[in-house]
């Protein structure tokens, strides 16, 4: 049963190109499974989260980082009343802008852009690829996927101004996402941050005393553990912790949402639509909670230097390509040099370096910036 403020799909704006239904999917179910037969998606498996592969080869990688999101988002929408296959949908597509190397990669792409006049934006790219990048229909360009699933890749974590981008005017943006929309970015932080404790814990990067001085929840919850089982190895105990650190953040989500629901008297999509501030959230100790744990993890992790090596190496691989190819083009593919004479040469090469894997990307520095340093 769908609650009164979720997006019912037979209601939908629709898409770009209008098609026939499908006999036995509704059309969220469709754009669900479009992303996940999506080159973009599968590229996901070999994109860096935090630890490239090199480091170590089971840690999280932008796929399963994205399947967890989905996870926990899909719980949360069945506790709310929200349209799960829309929820989905959005989680399995929220980060297939990502280029190589994680944020990192981001951060250098944004910064040969902007450079150049222009700005690169994780969100906006992933609205590039399934709007005109995927190729696989002969009808029409992208994945042709549903108003709402394409609002939502942009506006699930951030508002975007009408006067600074009015090419996403379309887009409501004088309006909030709805609440399947508002639910990713939550459920997006609330698995980066169990699984960024998990393997940094797991590549000795993190030590369990220093979590535990750290982050309050964390602390209460490993001494509950060793209570409980006094006599397991400490790994399993970090584990138990972990776990219910992650299931009091889910819980609290669900129970504090309900809770700004009723507060607000939301009743429709339009009253979540025209609210002035998003829904969703947690409560203001589990925030204080979050705040916590992401501070402690871009001090001791992020901010590691075990990995700047890693980081300045990734940092220095974009940066080297985006100028080789800024500088001779006819090195790029043919299809990218066409679409140079109809967009900037800037986006052209960014976009081609943000659809790069890790492993791919390194076979292009190989093949044009290091053969050229012999």
């Amino acid at each position: 049963m769908l609650a009164d403020y979720a997006v019912r799909v037979e209601q939908s704006r629709g898409r770009r190109y209008p098609e026939p239904t499908h006999p036995y999917r509704n059309d969220f179910q469709r754009d669900r499974d479009r992303v996940i037969h999506a080159r973009a998606f599968r590229r996901l498996e070999a994109k860096t989260q935090v630890f490239t592969r090199r480091y170590c080869d089971h840690f999280r990688n932008r796929l399963t980082h994205t399947l967890e999101v989905a996870q926990i988002a899909r719980t949360v929408a069945l506790q709310l009343g929200l349209n799960a296959d829309l929820v989905e949908a959005l989680a399995l597509v929220h980060d297939v802008g990502h280029p190589p190397f994680g944020h990192v990669g981001e951060k250098a792409l944004d910064a040969a852009m902007r450079e150049r006049g222009f700005l690169f934006n994780h969100n906006l790219h992933a609205l590039r690829i399934v709007e005109d990048f995927e190729l696989r229909y002969a009808a029409f360009r992208g994945l042709n996927l549903t108003f709402e699933v394409r609002e939502g890749i942009i506006k699930h974590s951030a508002d975007y101004s009408p006067r600074d981008f009015p090419q996403l005017a379309e887009y409501l943006l004088d309006c909030r996402p709805p609440l399947e929309a508002q639910l990713i970015d939550l459920a997006d932080e609330t698995a980066y941050t169990a699984a960024d404790l998990d393997d940094g814990y797991e590549a000795r990067l993190l030590d369990c005393g220093d979590i535990r001085a750290g982050i309050e929840i964390f602390a209460r919850l490993y001494q509950e553990a060793e209570n409980t089982w006094p006599s397991a190895v400490d790994k399993l105990k970090f584990n138990e912790a972990l776990r219910r650190m992650l299931d009091c953040f889910v819980g609290d989500l669900i129970r504090q949402s309900q809770a700004n629901l009723e507060r607000a008297g939301v009743k429709s999509l339009e009253d979540v639509r025209t609210h002035p501030r998003r829904l969703l959230g947690f409560s203001p100790e589990l925030e204080n909670h979050r705040r916590q744990a992401k501070a402690f993890l871009h001090e001791k992790l992020y901010s590691s230097s075990a990995l700047d090596s890693e980081k300045r190496e990734g940092e220095r691989v974009i940066r080297e390509l985006f100028e080789l190819w800024m500088e001779h083009p006819e090195s790029l593919p043919l299809s990218y040099q066409e679409k140079a004479a109809l967009e900037p040469l800037p986006r052209v090469v960014c976009d081609y370096i943000a659809g790069m894997t890790d492993t791919y990307i390194y076979q292009q520095y190989e093949k044009y910036c290091t053969a050229k340093v012999r």
